[in-house]
């Protein structure tokens, strides 16, 4: 089967900031908090839509003549407040940084992401054939949110009271380019266990950038994602704790995270897609149990199995979370034999209460 064709068939449009924390703050009696969260559904819905017709449309796959680069090949875009796409070239590869800091953040954070999955799996870009990746900065006016929607990044700069430019959790860049990673691999489908496993994917890997960037071990992470974005008013430390789900913020105008972080607490619901950013907590503490059970570097060994569950071509477009978890005990054994990586697999999946794991 052609993943690429197929990918490029589905109208997925992955934001960062889910639309139930948008929805709650979009009720807020405070204008200042309302309206910026009500511009940015609406703004969400249209770039949803836009990504349904051009999938509808089709896209043609970039085509690369002879092997590619070990470099990447990056352009940030300026879309000076406004909503058509990309915007203004401000900065292509090689080219001197300019005193935006925005511009210099989305070229580093494109940078660091291209740099894990090549030194880590030896994947070349997004698509591993050497994929551009193009970025905009400042998207609309005081837009809470970054996407990836399926060709390109896009950041927003916040409205500066709840969030902040979301070009400066470099994990929320690399999350973004992650769904066009399973975009281009697995394709999970964007509902249920699939999507949240989808989401969960974005989670691992934009922290596992992180930890790169940083030299971190896994033991000395702090396994959030989007720390640094919640403004000063905001009580709370990011978007998500894979360490804790359900911890990241308790927030009188955005309430409490309601991430789960095992099966006892899985929540059912028809909103989000099914629930893609909240159920996300389980396979996503599943992976912190797993790489601190490891030690070391998380991107070294719990990341490669995942890695090699995410691009190995046996996980199914509508896989569950058990399905998922069966398939990286098998990868861990296939990689590293009977030994301590296949039983911290195993123990992480049976921590958040996923115990059906023999191979079928």
């Amino acid at each position: 089967m052609d993943v690429n064709a197929n990918s490029r068939s589905r109208g997925v449009f992955c934001t960062i900031v889910p639309p139930h924390v948008l929805d709650k703050l979009s009720q807020a009696e405070d204008s200042a908090l309302a309206d910026p969260a009500r511009r940015t559904l609406e703004r969400d819905a249209l770039e949803r839509t836009r990504r349904r017709i051009t999938t509808v449309r089709g896209i043609a796959a970039p085509t690369l003549e002879g092997a590619p680069s070990d470099r990447p090949q990056r352009t940030i875009y300026d879309s000076q407040h406004q909503d058509a796409l990309p915007g203004k070239k401000v900065r292509g590869e090689g080219d001197t940084a300019t005193s935006d800091d925005s511009v210099t953040r989305a070229y580093n954070g494109l940078g660091a992401t291209f740099e894990l999955f090549l030194k880590a799996y030896g994947r070349h870009s997004i698509d591993d054939a050497g994929l551009a990746l193009d970025a905009s900065v400042h998207y609309s006016e005081d837009y809470n949110n970054a996407f990836w929607n399926g060709e390109q990044m896009v950041f927003g700069d916040g409205d500066g009271e709840v969030f902040l430019d979301f070009t400066i959790p470099v994990d929320v860049m690399a999350h973004e380019l992650t769904h066009g990673v399973t975009q281009y691999t697995a394709n999970l489908e964007y509902f249920g266990q699939s999507g949240a496993l989808n989401e969960s994917m974005s989670d691992v890997f934009g922290s596992l950038v992180k930890q790169h960037v940083l030299g971190q071990s896994a033991d000395e992470a702090d396994w959030l994602i989007g720390a640094g974005l919640l403004a000063e008013r905001v009580t709370g430390v990011a978007l998500r704790s894979m360490k804790a789900p359900g911890t990241a913020y308790d927030d009188d105008v955005l309430g409490k995270d309601p991430q789960p972080a095992t099966m006892d607490d899985y929540v059912r619901t028809s909103r989000d897609n099914g629930g893609v950013h909240i159920n996300s907590g389980i396979p996503n503490h599943a992976f912190y149990l797993a790489a601190t059970a490891l030690g070391g570097n998380a991107w070294e060994k719990a990341g490669r199995i995942w890695y090699d569950v995410l691009t190995g071509g046996e996980l199914s477009q509508e896989a569950q979370f058990a399905d998922f978890a069966r398939l990286t005990v098998a990868a861990a054994q296939a990689r590293y034999g009977d030994g301590e990586e296949r039983d911290a697999v195993r123990g992480a999946w049976e921590g958040v209460g996923i115990t059906d794991l023999d191979a079928r």
